[in-house]
């Protein structure tokens, strides 16, 4: 079989059990006839469970060849450079404004530091930088050849101003990255990630639109498996990603802090996630995980500043 050849089957699901939870965070293993390749690379601090999972799939680490990252927010590209002592051929691609920060990731760790604390390190690890002989980086509309498929990187910026999809138009599916949001398995609603700084609500949606016109019958998401529904699993982050604009817009105008326009927010999604959110704590605390609603209100408050909408 050609390296070329699309293999029938989907990628390989590896769950990384961020925390110790399960269904947060994924990365997706493409099995070729020749080799093997990754579509994120998780935390540093799920190192052990990424690799426990390659040796589940039978995969030796010799055959990796590619690290495919759609950004480099640390829950899905944290453990890229802990992988450069791991896995010896393989090679980073990525998006050319995230390249220059895995090869030196000073600031992008100082800026984690400021916001983590000390939880930095129990929840992300210990971020080693990519060699720069080992980083390939992707324009938009280049094709790849990983694990026996093609796949075309989608510049999709919105959540972070790097960031990439990528498309199997064989398999009609997409690796979503953060484009496509965040929906947990068995929980219908479809809730955005809209950390601070790069949050751009109408880049986003022109993103989403892209993603639409592809007419894939999958969207493989990080946070967390596959969706057989894009088109209204899409029109809904669209739709949500402005109605959470608005509420926090109008929370802070009626003068309310972060604090208590985050949990103003966290209410919002609870409803959104239906009875079985609200009374499933288990559930609420692995989207927290995820994206934090403290996080969510300080990226739409950055955004919210570029816009001009307010002006303290």
């Amino acid at each position: 079989m050609s390296s070329l050849s699309y293999m029938d089957r989907g990628p390989t699901v590896l769950d990384l059990h961020f925390q110790g939870e399960p269904q947060a965070i994924a990365s997706y293993l493409l099995i070729g006839a020749e080799d093997a390749a990754l579509i994120e690379t998780g935390p540093a601090s799920t190192l052990d469970s990424l690799m426990a999972g390659l040796a589940a799939a039978k995969v030796a680490p010799e055959r990796l060849t590619k690290l495919l990252l759609t950004h480099i927010h640390l829950d899905h590209a944290g453990a890229a450079g802990s992988l450069m002592h791991l896995l010896p051929n393989a090679t980073v691609y990525v998006h050319a404004a995230g390249a220059r920060h895995l090869i030196d990731p000073t600031k992008l760790v100082a800026s984690a530091r400021r916001i983590y604390g000390e939880h930095m390190d129990r929840l992300w690890g210990e971020v080693l930088p990519v060699p720069a002989d080992r980083v390939v980086v992707l324009d938009d509309g280049e094709v790849v050849i990983a694990g026996g498929r093609e796949l075309k990187a989608l510049y999709t910026p919105g959540h972070a101003s790097h960031h990439i999809a990528y498309w199997d138009a064989t398999g009609g599916a997409v690796y979503t990255g953060d484009a496509a949001g965040i929906r947990l398995p068995d929980v219908e609603a479809v809730l955005p990630p809209t950390p601070p700084p790069d949050l751009d609500l109408e880049l986003w949606s022109g993103s989403i639109g892209k993603l639409m016109a592809l007419d894939a019958h999958t969207l493989y998401l990080t946070h967390y498996g596959p969706t057989h529904d894009p088109r209204e699993h899409l029109e809904e982050l669209d739709r949500r990603l402005y109605e959470w604009r608005n509420l926090v817009l109008a929370a802070l105008r009626e003068g309310r802090d972060e604090t208590a326009v985050a949990q103003q927010l966290e209410e919002q999604a609870n409803h959104a996630l239906g009875e079985r959110a609200r009374t499933n704590l288990k559930l609420r605390a692995r989207y927290g995980l995820v994206a934090g609603n403290a996080m969510n209100v300080a990226g739409y408050v950055r955004y919210l500043r570029k816009q001009g909408a307010l002006t303290s």
